[in-house]
C-alpha cells in the first residue's frame, strides 16, 4: 500500500490575489485563444461560402457533404494525434505547429482547382481544428487557478463562437463587395490566414504549462512559470500539490499513456464518460446548424440572400449566451449547467418540429417562427452547453492521460460531428426540417439521462483533487453537492 499525503484541499492554498501576474495569465488566455478563433471561423466560414463553392465547382448533395465533413472527419484524427503529441512535445509546441498546419490548410483551400484539392485543404485545417480543440483547453486548463478555472478555460469555446460569428459577418459583407460571382467563396476562406499567424507569433512567446513541465521532472521551470501567473507564495503551495499528486501517480503506476489508461478501471470509465459527453453535445445537432444554417432557413421559406443574412443571429446569439456561460461557470454546478442546457435545446428542437408542420410553406410567419426557435435553441446551447462541455472535459482527466483522455473524447466528439456534418443535407432532403429536428429531439432525452445518471461533478475543486478522485473512483461516489461545496 502505498503511503502518501494527499493534495492539500484548495482551502489550505494561498489566496490567488490581484496585480501583474493575473493580468499575464489573462495575456495567456488570450493568445492561447486564438485557436478557438481559428477553430470558430473555419468551421462557421462553410456556412456562407458553400453555396457559391457549389455552384462554381457542380457539387453535389454528397459531395457538398464530403467537403464539409472531410475538416470534421481531419478533426477527429487531429484530436487524437494532438493529444498524443501535446503529451510527448509540450502544450506550447504543439499549438505552434498547429497554427503552421492551420496556415497550409488555408492557403491549399484558397488556390484550390479542383473538388479533390478543396477536400485535401479542408482535411489540413480539420487536422488543426482537432489538435487546437483537444491541446487548447488542456493548456488553459493547466494555467487557470481553481478559482477561475472554469471562466478562464470557457473562453476558448467563447473564442470559437467569436470566430464563428466573425466568419459570418466576413461572409455577409464579402457577398455585398463581390456579390455571388466567381472566386468570392475564397476570398471568405482566404481570411482565416490571418489569426492562424497572429497564434503563430503570439505563441512564440508564451512559457509551457506548468503541470506539464513538473510531470517531466522540470520543477525549476514548472515554478518560474507559476511565479508568472501566481503570488510567490501561492506558486510555492500548487507546486508542492502538483508534486504530491505526481508522486502518487509514479508509485501507483509505473506505465504512461495507453498503460495507465487500460490499467485502471476508474481511468477507462472517466474516458467513456468524456466520449459521452462530447458525442452528446455534437448529437445536439448545433454544429449542423453553425454549417448548413444558411441552407435550412432557405428551407424554412426565406431567400438565399435573406438566409445569408439572417443567420448572423444565431452566431450573434451564440456570443451573447458564451459571455453568459462564462459569468455563471463559478456559481453553477456543471452538472447543473449540462442538465438545463439539454433540457432547453431538447425542447427547441421539438418546437421547431412542431412549428414546421403546423406553419406550412408559404406561411408568411413560418420563416420567422422558425429563425427565432433555431435562435433560441443556439442561445440555449451556447448559454448552457457548449462552454461546460469542453471545461468539464478539460478537469476530469488526470495529468499523466490528460491530453490522451482529451484526445479520445474529442475524437469521438469529431466523428459524431462529421457524420452528422456528411449526412445532414442528405437527411433534411428525405425527412425535411420536421423528421430531422424531431430526431434530435429524442436524443437530447437521451442525453439528459446519461448526465444525470454518470456524470461527475468537478466545480470547486483543483485539478489535484479531481485526479485523486478520479484514479481511485472516489469521484464517482461523493454526492455532486459534497464534491462542489465550496
Amino acid at each position: 500500500m502505498v503511503d502518501i499525503k494527499p493534495a492539500s484541499s484548495n482551502a489550505t492554498l494561498p489566496p490567488l490575489g490581484t496585480g501583474a501576474h493575473r493580468r499575464r495569465l489573462g495575456v495567456l488566455a488570450l493568445v492561447a485563444t486564438f485557436g478557438g478563433l481559428l477553430f470558430g471561423y473555419d468551421t462557421g466560414v462553410i456556412n456562407g461560402a458553400l453555396l457559391p463553392m457549389k455552384n462554381e465547382l457542380g457539387l453535389t448533395n454528397l459531395t457538398e457533404g464530403v467537403v464539409t465533413s472531410s475538416l470534421l472527419f481531419g478533426a477527429a484524427i487531429g484530436a487524437m494525434l494532438g493529444g498524443r503529441i501535446a503529451d510527448g512535445w509540450g502544450r506550447r509546441k504543439t499549438i505552434i505547429a498547429l497554427a503552421v498546419v492551420f496556415f497550409v490548410g488555408t492557403l491549399t483551400c484558397v488556390f484550390a482547382p479542383a473538388f479533390g484539392v478543396i477536400v485535401v485543404g479542408r482535411v489540413l485545417l480539420g487536422l488543426a481544428v482537432g489538435g487546437a480543440s483537444t491541446v487548447v483547453p488542456v493548456f488553459l486548463a493547466e494555467l487557470a487557478p481553481f478559482e477561475i478555472r472554469g471562466s478562464l478555460s470557457g473562453r476558448n469555446e467563447l473564442m470559437i463562437v467569436i470566430g464563428q460569428l466573425a466568419a459570418y459577418v466576413v461572409n455577409v459583407v464579402i457577398a455585398a463587395l463581390w456579390g455571388e460571382g466567381h472566386g468570392v467563396w475564397r476570398v471568405m476562406l482566404a481570411v482565416c490566414a490571418l489569426p492562424a499567424i497572429a497564434l503563430f507569433v503570439g505563441m512564440l512567446r508564451m512559457p509551457e504549462s506548468p503541470r506539464w513541465l513538473a510531470s517531466k521532472g522540470r520543477t525549476d521551470e514548472a515554478l518560474a512559470v507559476l511565479g508568472q501567473i501566481r503570488t510567490r507564495e501561492r506558486a510555492v503551495a500548487e507546486l508542492q500539490d502538483i508534486e504530491r499528486t505526481n508522486d502518487l501517480e509514479a508509485k501507483l503506476q509505473q506505465q504512461s499513456g495507453w498503460r495507465t489508461l487500460l490499467g485502471n478501471k476508474w481511468l477507462i470509465r472517466i474516458v467513456l464518460i468524456g466520449a459521452g459527453i462530447g458525442v452528446a453535445q455534437q448529437l445536439t445537432g448545433i454544429n449542423s446548424i453553425m454549417y448548413y444554417g444558411q441552407s435550412v432557413l432557405i428551407q424554412s421559406g426565406f431567400e438565399q440572400s435573406a438566409a445569408l443574412i439572417a443567420s448572423i443571429a444565431p452566431g450573434v446569439i451564440a456570443v451573447v449566451g458564451g459571455v453568459i456561460a462564462i459569468m455563471n461557470m463559478e456559481r453553477i454546478n456543471r452538472r447543473t449547467t449540462l442538465i438545463l442546457g439539454y433540457s432547453l435545446t431538447t425542447l427547441c428542437h421539438f418546437l421547431i418540429g412542431i412549428a414546421s408542420v403546423t406553419l406550412p410553406l408559404g406561411n408568411p410567419a413560418r420563416p420567422w417562427v422558425i429563425l427565432f426557435l433555431v435562435v433560441a435553441f443556439v442561445g440555449s446551447m451556447q448559454t448552457f452547453l457548449n462552454i461546460a462541455t469542453w471545461v468539464i472535459l478539460s478537469e476530469i482527466f488526470p495529468t499523466q492521460i490528460r491530453a490522451l483522455g482529451m484526445g479520445i473524447a474529442v475524437f469521438c466528439l469529431w466523428i459524431a460531428n462529421a457524420f452528422l456534418g456528411l449526412y445532414f443535407p442528405t437527411i433534411v432532403a428525405a425527412t425535411g426540417i420536421t423528421g430531422t429536428f424531431f430526431g434530435f429531439g429524442i436524443v437530447g432525452l437521451l442525453a439528459l439521462f446519461f448526465i444525470w445518471k454518470f456524470v461527475p461533478e468537478s466545480r470547486g475543486r483543483t485539478l489535484e483533487e479531481v485526479e485523486e478522485g478520479v484514479t481511485t473512483g472516489n469521484i464517482f461516489t461523493v454526492p455532486a453537492k459534497q464534491a462542489a461545496r465550496r
